[in-house]
């Protein structure tokens, strides 16, 4: 039988960010499916913000793998609809094996499918063709829903969510500027993904560098990071103006408190007396009744190269907890992604 290896959380108490020391790497014989379930070799593990929080909740369970959507390949099956072979859009974790099926917790809206490799590349299931691209849709397009002229941005344009939510407010006719970290990833944003202007955040002058990217105010907003990214937003928002919170990944290291409310409670004011309008982002919102269409829009438009999507691929288990860590940092450049398993398609 091959190794599984496996990473959970060590279990010292989990401060402001990951350590050397938070998480442990387990070696075991592969689990064995029971009647429902069905054995999957990872591929690809999918390394997103919101993880951590997973994890300083405590939602996963002692001793568990760390949760994670992945990339799979069917090892072997009792499992109806699923054979040996199939490539699938599962939740193996941060694992190089793991079980689907009857009985195996994940989230309620991250149902296992199979992927076809004739509709993109198998690692864009977990993201801009996955749960990831039907956030940033659901995000921009539903809730946000941007008219032709107006102005759209989007922080942390160059990751995952940000660069596919500032495409599709382009493809509406928005005018987009993006907010991106070093000068490489405002190049990209701009040159690449086409919006029409990136300001820094870690530039001395940003506010004043956001406030000359928008001359005519900003009608959308499209929430990745909070702190000071929010707080230079903040007076640029225009009357009727709409917010999309999707992280606020500045506060992910913050030891306790409601970022959010934190949020709020600073833009209390200019909501009011401009209207804008702030909207939670939760994508099991809309899986059910939005994924198809999502798919129907995007897919195509990421093949014919209408949407561009930046993929950081990293390879082997060993490396996930410094690949996560880099992540949260922003240190990655475009969707962060680790290559645990041989990738069939390629």
């Amino acid at each position: 039988m091959p190794t599984n290896r496996y990473w959970t959380v060590s279990g010292k108490p989990l401060g402001g960010w990951p350590e050397a020391d938070t998480f442990t790497l387990h070696e075991a014989e592969p689990p064995e499916p029971g009647p429902g379930q069905a054995l999957t070799r990872t591929i690809y593990v999918s390394l997103d913000p919101y993880q951590w929080g997973y994890k300083k909740r405590g939602v996963e369970a002692p001793g568990a793998p760390c949760h994670a959507r992945t990339v799979a390949q069917v090892v072997t099956s009792r499992m109806g609809g699923f054979a040996p072979g199939d490539l699938v859009f599962n939740t193996n974790g941060w694992a190089e094996y793991g079980l689907m099926g009857e009985g195996v917790a994940r989230p309620s809206y991250m149902i296992p499918r199979k992927l076809d490799p004739a509709q993109g590349r198998i690692s864009q299931a977990v993201g801009v063709l996955g749960m990831l691209g039907l956030t940033a849709y659901a995000g921009m397009v539903l809730m946000a829903d941007p008219k032709p002229g107006e102005t759209a941005v989007v922080s942390a344009a160059s990751g995952g969510v940000g660069q596919i939510a500032g495409q599709l407010a382009r493809l509406r006719g928005a005018r987009v500027v993006g907010i991106a970290g070093r000068e490489a990833k405002c190049r990209f944003v701009v040159d690449e993904l086409g919006f029409d202007a990136c300001v820094s955040h870690l530039s001395p002058t940003m506010p004043a560098d956001l406030r000359a990217a928008c001359p005519a105010g900003i009608d959308v907003y499209f929430e990745n990071v909070g702190g000071a990214v929010f707080d230079a937003v903040l007076p640029l928002f225009n009357p009727g103006a709409r917010m999309t919170i999707c992280g606020l990944i500045a506060s992910y290291g913050d030891a306790g408190g409601d970022a959010r409310a934190a949020l709020m409670k600073r833009g209390e004011a200019v909501f009011k007396e401009r209207g804008v309008t702030v909207r939670d982002l939760f994508v099991g919102d809309f899986v059910e009744g939005h994924h198809d269409a999502f798919l129907a829009e995007v897919a195509p438009q990421v093949a014919s190269g209408a949407i561009k999507y930046r993929e950081d691929i990293r390879q082997g288990i060993e490396s996930v907890p410094a690949c996560f860590a880099e992540m949260l940092r922003g240190d990655n450049f475009g969707k962060m992604l680790v290559q645990v398993g041989a990738d069939p398609t390629l």
